[in-house]
Formats: C-alpha cells, structure tokens, sequence
C-alpha cells in the first residue's frame, strides 16, 4: 500500500473506456481495476470515464448498438478520425458493412465521423487531465482506433501525462511493436491488470525513482527485443480477493441524461477467468477450441467460490438498484456451479440473467439457472455436425448440442447461439452432416451462422498447415484503417489468411440456404406454441409436430412405446434402453420403433444413442 507521504495533488488515475462496447453496460475492466486500486491507494483519487456511454447516448442508442455489433462497422468511424486522408477508403470499408444493417445502411459517414468528434472533443476538453500522472485505457475488440484516438488527442494537451493501455487489444502477441506505432503510449499491460497496474501507479508514485522505473512484471515499457522478453503476465491466483466492482461513475453519468434518454443498465459480473476446457496443463497439440482466441490473456484457469459471487451480486445489485446482470466469463464454471445458482434463488431477487456455457451443461444445472432467473444464453454450440466438432476440438458431439437446444427450449431460455461455417478443412462430410441434423434441430430457436474468422493466437492460427492453411497475414481491414507503416508492423487480433477459402464459401452456401429456411420457419410457427410438443395421458401421450403448410401432424404412442419416448428426453445409449425395458418389450421389437421414431423425425439418433426431441406443451414437467 502507498504511503501517504508518497502521494502528491497530481498523482491520480484515471481509467478510461472508449467506443465500442455495449453501451447498456459499465465496463468490468474499469470496476474491477478502480475497486483493485481503492484500498491500496487510499489517498489516491481513481476517477473511470465511460466514455462510450455519452457518445451512445448522443448518436442514439440504436445506431450505437448496431455500429458496435460488427468490428469493420466500428473501427472506421475513429480511423477516419486518425487519418482524415484515408477517409475514402476508410468510408468504403464502413458502407460495406452498413450495408447488411438497414438502421446503418443510410448513414452519412461523413456526418457521423464529424458528430463522433465533436462529443469525443468535447469529451476530453471537460477532464482536467493535468490533475493525472496516469491514464489507462482498457481496450478490447472494437476500441483500437477509438483508444488511440483519445490517446492521441489527450498527449497532445498533456504530454507529461503518462499513458498505460491494456485489454485483449494489446496482450500477448498483439502487444508487440505498438509502443513504437503508437509513440503516445508509455506503458502496455500484458494480460489482466490488476497486479501490473497497482506495480506501475507505485513506481509513479515513488518519487525518489521516478525518472527511471524499475521493471514492473506484466507491464512493457520499452519494446521488446527478442521474442520472450516482457510478455510474461503477472496474475492473481486468488479471485476471491477481488473486491465488487466500482460502476459509480458510470451511473453518475446515466443520471445526467434526460429522462428519455435513461434506462436500467446490464451489471457484469465474473466468476472466472479463463476457460478450464482449454487445458494448459495438457501437452497435447489440442488445447482448447480451435478457433478460440479469447483467453490468450490469461494462465490458466481460476474461479471464485460460489459464496463470494453470490454475496458480490447481491451487493451489487442492492447498491445500484437494477436486477439484469451479465455472466462476464468466457464459459462458466463446470464444478460448483448448480450450487451457485441455487444459492442465488435463495436472494429472493427478480434477477435477469445473461451467461455463455458449454453445451454439456446438464439439463438439472440448466433447470437450477432458470430458476435462478436466466433468460439468455449463448451456447457453444458451433457445428451440428460430430466430425467437424472433433476437428474444431469442442468436446462436443452434435447429439449434445442438439440436446442443450431443447432444454433451452422447454425452459424457455432465450438460446442465442452460432453455428460456424467455412471452418478451414471442412469438407462435403461435415457439410452432408450438417444438412442431415438440421432437419432435427429446426424444432428449436435457430442457430446464428458466422463465417470463420481466425484469430491471433489461436490453435488454428498456431498450426495452420493442420487445418489446409498456406499464408497468414493481418486482416487486409487493417491496411485501409492504418498507413502502411503501422499495419505491416503490428500483428492485429483478426488475421487473414489463404487456402480454400473460396471453396468453403461455395461448399456452405446449402447450409446458409438453409438457416434461411429455419429462420423462416420458426418465425411463422413458434409464437404461440412449440413445434414439436408433447402433451402425457398417463398410458398414452399425444406428439403436435407443426408445419408450415397444413395442418398439424399428430402422433399417439401408447404403452412401453410412450414410456421409451419419455426415458430418451435425455439422450440414452441403445444399452441403456434395452436394460430398461427387457422385462416389458423384446430387443428386436424396441430397434423398429426406435427406427421409425428417427424416420419421423421425432427423435435423433447418432452412435447409437437416442434423444427423443419434443418438448412438453404444458406446464414443463421438467422444471
């Protein structure tokens, strides 16, 4: 902790966060780094600016939101900024993305980048960075251009004040050379913050050293001349010790706008950090999903004890009066965490919950989560198809993730999940694959499809002969947003790359026809009532499979028939059904009926394992 001797009327901090994150929600990088620093720095003033709030609430939230949503939408309205001499190019790059999005595909680009300065302008002109010895901006996918933008304007005004930057943006690989891009920026922390940054505010606040810092761990002050040098990250091993974030500042502003204008904001939360299918223990060449480079700025994988999140919610949630919250982790935790949300029912608070998952959550977990006040999950679904999970090494099986869409269904939990095409070395299997369980899955909310992109430090990126991969190279993005100078010396977050790129495209274009046809079908027949449902007679039940054109195809199944479709509302081996039902039914009867059920599509089968696939039309006997 800072002595109080060592600290001077300038030395104070602020944390800043630019466009474009979720406007609806304070940023968790800034409470959790201001709530850090509080207790350790007691006669230290943190100040945090959500600045990407007030310049959402002055473009409009709509527009905002559909800007951020995409990064080729976001980082062209600061590029243009930065370098007013690639506004073409940057503009043309801006329009091909409004052009998907109706409520953007009108926008005057000019108009907007002129309306974004201003605020941004007006937005540094209010703060007295003077009263500051540092600033540190947490950046993450879409606030590259915004956060240098800021930076660079604030130096310019204040070249003493020293600059610190981190958030994915700028951990590991991606931190390389950016010191020497980016002259206006001093410092780089290397993974999560909290330990690096209180190290550097003690190394400025130091007076007896300040000209010369010592080596703080997880910061880079200088660059890097060999290609282990200072990218080693200095992390807590004990998240319990985090103490709530501070979100004070952020609804300081919200309460300065008019009444129209306000809303109840998403609180984010976390109970982990990293993702514990990623294995680094694991020496094999697989280690985590391979397309996933979200947990690059972490060692490891650590959780909080179900006690502490549950007290920090309801901490949160009593002092900021507002009950959505938002499960911050990449994927939550597998061990304790049917007990978490259990103890979280137990508040007795309303809540609106968010959180990403596995699709092997079991359906008793996903049940205790609903109870507890889920709404929204994203599921890591990514592929319907067995081979191509394998070669994307989920862990998954499209069984499973079939399975999690109908307890997301019968729970009604709003299952907002993507499915992953042009994967690099898929080939006609996966995509045959694919089509064949779509026909099963179109009972449920629709899959999202996103093309492949390939991320810096991924498994795919790090082995890309494996998956048919030649060349890799920066996303060709970067060189119109960036001068030559900059993009062919940084390697940026989204990479590009060549192979069969043009061969996946044209060999998944039957499967994006195809979500178009689920699409459309869900919205013409889900509003009223599932469309598959079952309703139980005790000695019978009655199946309702809706269609699109005519009427309802109804299905009766009487007896040990009814009593199998029911045991398979969870996925069952054919060994596990036969033992089963051996003393009612022959084996050689239970195989036909099995048969026919897949024919009809009322149930799925894979390996031989079946999962019946209506839902309950009434009350969930289920929940």
């Amino acid at each position: 902790m800072a002595r109080k001797k060592d600290i001077h009327p300038s030395d104070n901090v602020a944390l800043i966060s630019t466009p474009w994150p979720l406007f609806n929600r304070p940023s968790i990088q800034l409470g959790t780094l201001k709530a850090y620093l509080k207790p350790r720095y007691p006669d230290l003033s943190i100040t945090t600016y959500h600045f990407y709030l007030k310049i959402a609430e002055r473009i409009g939230y709509p527009i905002y939101q559909k800007i951020s949503e995409r990064t080729w939408s976001a980082e062209p309205v600061y590029g243009a900024l930065l370098y007013p001499e690639r506004e073409e190019s940057i503009e043309k790059l801006f329009q091909k993305q409004a052009v998907r999005e109706p409520l953007i595909r009108n926008t005057d680009f000019n108009h907007l980048v002129n309306k974004v300065r201003k605020i941004s302008d007006a937005l540094i002109s209010s703060v007295d960075w003077g009263r500051f010895m540092l600033a540190g901006f947490s950046a993450s996918l879409c606030q590259l251009t915004a956060s240098v933008y800021f930076i660079r304007k604030i130096k310019e005004r204040f070249p003493k004040l020293k600059i610190v930057v981190g958030g994915t943006t700028f951990s590991g690989l991606a931190g390389r050379n950016v010191l020497q891009a980016f002259p206006e920026i001093d410092f780089i922390v290397n993974g999560e913050g909290e330990i690096p940054l209180a190290g550097l505010v003690h190394a400025l606040t130091n007076r007896e050293n300040h000209e010369v810092l010592p080596d703080i761990p997880g910061v880079i002050a200088h660059h890097p001349t060999d290609e282990t040098e200072d990218m080693a990250f200095s992390q807590l091993t004990d998240l319990n010790r985090l103490p709530p974030p501070d979100y004070d500042e952020y609804f300081d502003m919200l309460k300065t706008f008019d009444p129209d204008k306000r809303f109840f904001p998403t609180l984010p939360v976390e109970s982990s950090r990293g993702c514990w299918w990623r294995k680094p223990e694991d020496k094999s060449e697989k280690k985590g999903c391979a397309f996933c480079n979200l947990n690059l700025q972490w060692e490891g994988y650590r959780r909080k004890d179900p006690v502490q999140v549950i007290k920090e919610i309801d901490e949160l949630t009593s002092k900021y009066k507002t009950l959505s919250l938002a499960f911050m982790d990449n994927v939550l935790p597998a061990k304790r965490i049917q007990t978490l949300f259990k103890d979280l029912t137990r508040l007795n608070k309303d809540f609106k919950l968010f959180a990403e998952i596995r699709a092997n959550f079991p359906p008793d977990t996903l049940k205790a989560m609903s109870k507890a006040g889920m709404e929204e999950v994203q599921v890591g679904i990514e592929a319907l198809s067995t081979g191509l999970l394998d070669k994307m090494n989920k862990g998954t099986t499209a069984i499973e993730n079939i399975e999690i869409m109908k307890h997301c269904e019968t729970l009604g939990l709003l299952n907002e999940s993507n499915l992953i095409i042009n994967f690099p070395g898929s080939g006609p299997d996966d995509v045959a694959e694919t089509l064949k369980n779509l026909e099963f899955a179109m009972y449920y909310r629709p899959l999202r499809y996103v093309s492949f992109w390939l991320g810096l430090g991924s498994p795919v990126w790090e082995n890309p002969k494996q998956y048919g991969i030649q060349q890799v190279s920066n996303h060709p993005n970067y060189s119109v947003l960036f001068p030559e100078e900059i993009s062919s010396h940084i390697q940026f977050i989204i990479q590009s790359y060549r192979g069969d790129l043009t061969y996946q495209r044209k060999l998944w274009q039957p499967v994006k026809k195809k979500i178009g046809q689920w699409q459309k079908m869900y919205a013409g027949l889900a509003g009223g009532s599932p469309i598959l449902s079952y309703r139980d007679g005790r000695e019978f039940m009655i199946i309702r499979q809706q269609r699109l054109t005519g009427e309802p195809i109804t299905h009766r199944l009487e007896g040990t028939a009814r009593e199998i479709y029911l045991f398979c509302q969870t996925r069952q081996t054919i060994k596990d059904i036969t033992q089963r039902f051996q003393t009612t039914v022959r084996e050689d009867k239970i195989m036909p009926f099995l048969r026919m059920m897949v024919e009809k599509k009322l149930m799925f089968e894979e390996d031989q394992r079946y999962l019946s696939l209506a839902i309950p039309a009434g009350p969930c006997a289920f929940c």
